[in-house]
């Protein structure tokens, strides 16, 4: 296993690109490039088969949905760039054995070396660092392939892996829609904290039909109240309408098409027929969660996807009415975790402490507006708030930002790196 020790012509460059373009704010300019170069040479790890494995930072584990995230801005340099797109295009592979292994692990070893969380009562195994179904863990992966594909024109990842782990995946969306009836998936964690396990034995809370997927842990790692979890579903709707393009342009696989599209048209029509609900203030918007049978939870968490993150994944436009009716409750103490202090404000999270205001949210906020001003003043704010150290934080006191959760979260790194490189006017197409 090696890691990428040299940082590669094609980020430097792109670096000095930044520092131009952000001459009026040095400090920022700083940070991207320290965030840069640290994932690149601290977290990503080639192996000896060519594929990549990287690590969240902290924790030695790697999540599908964080490295997805991780490697996003380097998408820019693939063209040009073969080291960089070998590393990505090695990611991908790598992200679909895991789900080839197990479609509902969220987080792997890299060996089968029993490490993480292997006394969690579900069906275990020595790769798997943690076995919670989350439906953003499948949707990343395809993500990231198709945005390689349209950014840098590469078509490799579209593989035999990719085919067999995309069948794991549409036959899990496919059951979980009846979870019910269905699913044989549990999880249980004794002796954790309330978040970090499902009730009913296992099974998590009660749902009824709906059309939409449904899903046992948010993109916090916390457990879902209710089993219809309204953005990663938005989020599984934008991937099966890229799985539908990719079976149509590159794998000429018409079977594969039309399992994609009746699927993202079944649970699309469930978010508009039982995610959407009246708040006496806003109007409509989405609910955060829902079960079908009545039950919603009406807040925003700071992980992606996220009910801020709509435009940003694709779902609809920044300029949706109930999207901008969502984005106003959200950006409210209306949001149960919407935290306001005297270093600064945004979406926090019950992963962590009440008044932890999350790098990740502040930076979606920033890449969800169309103000450029507002851009500038939410880069600001995550340098400002980044308590001396150079990057950022999952999550830092709104009133005490020397006070932070994740001193090494190589995803928030990501986020503020993207937001810098929006302000620039450099952009990964989607």
């Amino acid at each position: 296993m090696t890691q990428m020790l040299k940082t590669p012509q094609s980020v430097i460059r792109l670096i000095e690109t930044v520092r131009r373009r952000l001459a009026d704010m040095p400090e920022a300019a700083d940070i991207f490039a320290t965030c840069m170069q640290n994932t690149l040479q601290r977290t990503i790890q080639r192996l000896p088969d060519g594929t990549t494995y990287i690590i969240t930072g902290d924790i030695p584990a790697m999540w599908l949905r964080d490295s997805a995230a991780q490697v996003r801005p380097y998408i820019l340099l693939a063209k040009e760039d073969e080291e960089i797109a070998g590393m990505i295009l090695g990611l991908i592979e790598r992200q679909f054995r895991f789900i080839r292994l197990d479609p509902y692990a969220n987080a792997f070893n890299a060996a089968p070396n029993g490490q993480g969380h292997q006394s969690d009562i579900t069906e275990m195994n020595p790769w798997i660092w943690e076995r919670k179904y989350e439906i953003d863990s499948l949707c990343y992966p395809i993500q990231l392939s198709w945005l390689l594909w349209k950014n840098a024109g590469l078509t490799a990842q579209f593989n035999g892996t990719f085919r067999q782990a995309v069948d794991l995946i549409l036959e899990v969306w496919r059951r979980e829609q009846h979870h019910e009836r269905d699913s044989s998936y549990r999880f249980q964690r004794l002796n954790g904290v309330p978040t970090d396990t499902l009730i009913r034995d296992g099974r998590g809370a009660e749902t009824r039909y709906t059309g939409m997927t449904w899903s046992g842990f948010r993109p916090s790692d916390d457990a879902c109240t209710y089993g219809y979890l309204v953005p990663s579903n938005m989020f599984a709707v934008v991937v099966l309408r890229y799985l539908q393009e990719i079976g149509r342009d590159v794998l000429k696989d018409e079977a594969l098409v039309q399992r994609a599209a009746s699927l993202a048209a079944e649970i699309d029509r469930g978010i508009r027929e039982f995610a959407v609900c009246e708040h006496p203030e806003f109007g409509p918007i989405y609910a955060y969660e829902c079960d079908g049978m009545g039950g919603y939870v009406w807040m925003d968490d700071a992980n992606v996807p996220s009910l801020l993150s709509i435009p940003y994944l694709g779902y609809t436009g920044a300029d949706d009415p109930v999207y901008l009716n969502t984005r106003k409750f959200i950006l409210s103490k209306h949001n149960p975790y919407y935290y306001e202090g005297s270093a600064g404000r945004g979406i926090g999270s019950p992963h962590t402490p009440a008044g932890y205001v999350w790098h990740i949210a502040i930076a979606m906020e920033g890449l969800t507006t169309g103000d450029p001003e507002e851009k500038k003043r939410k880069l600001r704010l995550m340098v400002e708030t980044d308590g001396g150290a150079g990057m950022m934080h999952e999550s830092f006191d709104a009133n005490d930002p020397a006070r932070f959760t994740r001193e090494w979260f190589s995803w928030a790194n990501m986020m503020f790196c993207e937001l810098a490189l929006d302000i620039c006017g450099i952009r990964i197409e989607k």
